[in-house]
């Protein structure tokens, strides 16, 4: 636990602000996948769950999301020096203030009070677990009816002891049943700063004015924490002006984890070519390459990120039907394109017929590798189709077989993959982590993230 005072100044917003924390990637869901999930918001203390996911909870209730709140204590050990309100008093208080803060976020009769001791939720875990299972259980829905279930809950290392048991608890839940998780920072952003590396990796929810006015609104009914009890020592009021700023933000910040089901069979490259054949052969275009906007848009926005106007020689992982592949070719001197799928790869063909400089063979990567080194090499919505230890395998490959100073382009979805290990967020992050290439750009928007990355160039030479 952090030990800290809600009397120090603590790190200002506009610590948070300059180091960018407005530009972190959004949460990639849309209206429509939130508005089908069932959501499970816990809460260490009565004005938790306003500050921390308030605008979340405003907005899941306008798309008729299913949501209930889980609230752990009372409060009543918020003011412990305080000589004209006791801890029963204080508890009946804050009671009423979270049950109107609800009312403002659209959550009135939408909640439960476990009522246990505030300050001591670290000697409750399994009592937590079980309403938390529960509660998960019923946001899940009836068999015909089953949803993915989210629980949204306290960061689990933001530094305050309630919080943290609290956060790690819903992990633990989360995990065991495959469900989403949310967590959201509270003291974090008091006690820590943005050398912390903790939140560059967290997820930006945007907030629109009416979830922001309710947010504000639920706010300011926890009077007993935004304003003194009484002018009386003791009856301070415990959030400070400028400790709320972090939370009058036009969006709030989560750790995301995706809903994952534990007994859920993840395939392997080997499964590919059974798997895609059949995709391409209930349809010429299954992912609508030639008429959807947002596919047109994807491949220009990944022309435009390529440094050099033109490359010897490229290679394309995963080129489906050759859409992409068709674009890439005027940028190539010759150029390679490679699909696990027969049927894909005889389509591909066609199309790029007449590219006498262009290759499309079928190929099943990382363990059929093509010879040969390249000075692009561009893998689009291929990678979350490996398990893990394939990909690992893959960009050992990429890095084999890439000229110094060449250009590796990836390209991938951000919303969950059924059926497969790993998702858009994670292929990037591994492939960062695995080669440490100098990164030369990158765009991130809610569906999709676009990156370029650097090999070495030639050794006594400076990078570009």
């Amino acid at each position: 636990m952090v030990t800290f005072s809600h009397a120090d100044l603590g790190t200002a917003e506009s610590a948070w602000v300059a180091a960018g924390l407005s530009a972190a990637p959004e949460l990639p869901l849309d209206s429509g996948e939130l508005a089908a999930l069932g959501f499970v918001v816990l809460a260490a203390h009565p004005d938790d769950e306003t500050l921390g996911a308030g605008g979340l909870a405003a907005s899941l209730r306008q798309l008729g999301a299913s949501v209930e709140v889980l609230l752990c204590t009372a409060g009543e050990g918020s003011h412990p020096e305080s000589a004209t309100h006791t801890p029963e008093r204080l508890a009946a208080a804050r009671l009423e203030e979270f049950a109107a803060a609800l009312t403002e976020l659209g959550l009135e009769g939408r909640w439960r009070f476990l009522g246990l001791p505030d300050r001591g939720l670290g000697l409750h875990a399994d009592v937590i677990a079980d309403s938390v299972r529960q509660a998960a259980a019923k946001a899940a829905g009836t068999p015909a009816e089953h949803r993915d279930v989210v629980i949204v809950a306290p960061y689990r290392a933001d530094g305050h002891a309630d919080h943290d048991a609290l956060g790690a608890v819903a992990a633990d839940v989360a995990a065991e049943g495959g469900h989403g998780l949310l967590e959201y920072p509270i003291w974090y952003w008091h006690w820590a700063g943005p050398d912390h590396s903790d939140w560059r990796d967290w997820m930006r929810f945007h907030l629109d004015p009416p979830a922001r006015q309710a947010k504000d609104r639920a706010m300011a009914a926890h009077a007993t924490q935004v304003l003194p009890l009484s002018p009386a020592p003791g009856d301070e009021a415990l959030l400070s002006e400028g400790f709320l700023q972090h939370f009058a933000r036009g969006y709030e910040m989560f750790a995301w984890t995706p809903p994952r089901k534990p007994a859920e069979p993840s395939h392997r490259s080997g499964e590919a070519t059974e798997i895609f054949d059949r995709v391409h052969q209930r349809t010429e275009d299954p992912w609508n390459y030639g008429s959807s906007w947002y596919e047109q848009r994807k491949r220009a926005l990944t022309l435009a990120a390529l440094p050099e106007a033109t490359y010897a020689a490229g290679l394309e992982i995963g080129c489906s039907i050759g859409t992409l592949t068709a674009d890439l070719a005027p940028r190539c001197r010759s150029l390679l394109a490679v699909d696990a799928s027969g049927v894909a790869v005889e389509q591909a063909r066609h199309r790029l017929a007449a590219a006498h400089h262009v290759t499309v063979e079928q190929a099943v990567l990382p363990a059929a590798w093509p010879a040969g080194s390249f000075d692009l090499i561009v893998v689009s919505e291929v990678g979350y189709y490996l398990a893990r230890d394939e990909l690992a395998a893959m960009w050992d490959r990429v890095e084999a077989a890439m000229q110094p100073g060449g250009t590796l382009v990836l390209c991938h979805w951000r919303h969950p993959v059924a059926g497969w290990e790993l998702d858009g967020e994670s292929v990037h992050a591994l492939a960062r982590e695995r080669l440490g290439w100098r990164q030369a750009g990158m765009y991130r928007e809610r569906d999709f993230l676009l990156e370029v990355l650097v090999a070495p160039g030639p050794a006594g030479t400076a990078p570009a």
